[in-house]
């Protein structure tokens, strides 16, 4: 199935229109810099054709491209999975661990090793229940072997690391995997929601609500900020982040993420090293039930502001910086899945900061998204929280 979609006709950046023209959550807040939310439309809209690559698959959640261009993919449930670049799904891959998949738990990301050509080796997150009780964000690594029918196993697989304390919660598990360019992996998580739980985000002897980043089998490296702190977790690279749901690395190799805010706080950041990104303290947005977020302040001392908010929210799952040949105009934006916006939601930077937003509406809520080795954008999309999944490929409209 194909089709042709574009976003808003009124494109001019001079215009004053945005892309989100909805009422914001938080109408009395304001942004702290230009551009900071509702940035201008680019000068030109996108029109995009898509097609569907594959339909009715279990609940996906994410989505890794495999040299040779089939896809490897989890599905929420428990399941990994080879789609072949027809479309056509594999078997379960066979070694996969116990994940606890209520709620929002389950089987989350997948990454591929940087030698993974060489060695196998992928690491996936997942919710894994906890001995004792509780469950919580955990990590493994394991050897990807195929056996050339769409298939394969897990093999050696190891848990390498495991967001403490546990919480008897099925809320807020993050989790995104990105390699670094020093070989390092981040990790995001979140802060499990729960009043007074979340508040451990701002708590350094904690694993809630934090950006990891560990060595390859798990460890903490040496320079990580508080590495050198006995009282704090030393695989905290930065903090005070509520449920982070997208990252990825952008051309210069700097970590981006984007994460769920509460009802009109959805944000874009860059996180860097021990820095503080205000989770509960400071927030754009409001609770689900109206109320402030504790004294409901944006801003304070010692505390990130974000690259970018959203009001009301995109609800952000999976995102990727587009290079490629397909679209020539996205060079370097942000490419970023809507669940609740149904689409994706493009960024344009410039020096770090957002000059324009556009929204290429796909229909569909959209779990992760990834460019392809052909340089079209690749979208899991899902029909609703607990439905059935598919693939869409979205390229440049024809002429």
């Amino acid at each position: 199935m194909a089709a042709v979609l574009c976003g808003p006709a009124f494109a001019q950046t001079d215009s004053g229109e945005t892309a989100e023209t909805a009422a914001p959550n938080a109408p009395d807040q304001e942004p702290a810099f230009e551009n900071q939310t509702r940035a201008p439309l680019p000068a030109e809209e996108t029109a995009v054709e898509t097609a569907t690559i594959a339909e009715d698959l279990p609940n996906l959640w994410s989505m890794e491209f495999l040299p040779g261009g089939d896809m490897l993919v989890t599905a929420k449930e428990g399941d990994m999975m080879i789609i072949s670049s027809e479309g056509e799904a594999g078997a379960p891959i066979e070694g996969v661990p116990e994940v606890m998949s209520e709620g929002q738990g389950g089987l989350l990301d997948v990454a591929l090793a940087p030698d993974f050509e060489e060695s196998g080796m992928i690491y996936l997150s997942f919710s894994e229940p906890r001995e004792g009780g509780g469950n919580g964000t955990s990590v493994a690594r394991a050897r990807l072997e195929t056996d050339g029918s769409g298939t394969g196993s897990l093999q050696d697989l190891e848990i390498i690391f495991r967001q403490t304390p546990a919480y008897d919660g099925d809320m807020h598990f993050g989790s995104r995997l990105v390699f670094g360019p020093d070989d390092h992996l981040f990790v995001t998580v979140g802060e499990r929601s729960d009043t007074p739980i979340r508040d451990q985000a701002q708590d350094l002897t904690s694993g809630l609500g934090k950006i990891f980043r560990i060595n390859r089998d798990g460890s903490a490296p040496e320079d990580n900020p508080f590495a050198q702190h006995a009282s704090i977790q030393p695989e905290i690279w930065s903090y005070g982040h509520r449920n982070l749901q997208a990252a990825t690395l952008d051309p210069e190799g700097r970590l981006w993420t984007v994460e769920h805010g509460p009802m009109g706080g959805d944000e874009l950041n860059r996180p860097e090293a021990g820095l503080n990104y205000g989770w509960p303290v400071i927030t754009y947005g409001v609770d689900y039930g109206g109320a402030p977020i504790g004294r409901g302040l944006t801003a304070m001392e010692g505390m990130e502001q974000p690259v970018y908010y959203w009001d009301p929210v995109i609800a952000p799952s999976g995102m990727t910086f587009y290079q490629g040949e397909e679209f020539p105009a996205w060079d370097g934006a942000v490419l970023i899945g809507g669940l609740v916006s149904q689409g994706l939601v493009v960024l344009h930077l410039q020096e770090g900061r957002v000059t324009s937003e556009e929204r290429i509406p796909l229909e569909a809520r959209v779990q992760d998204v990834k460019v392809g080795p052909d340089g079209a954008v690749y979208a899991l999309t899902e029909s609703d929280n607990n439905g059935a999944s598919a693939i869409v490929r979205v390229t440049r409209q024809a002429g």
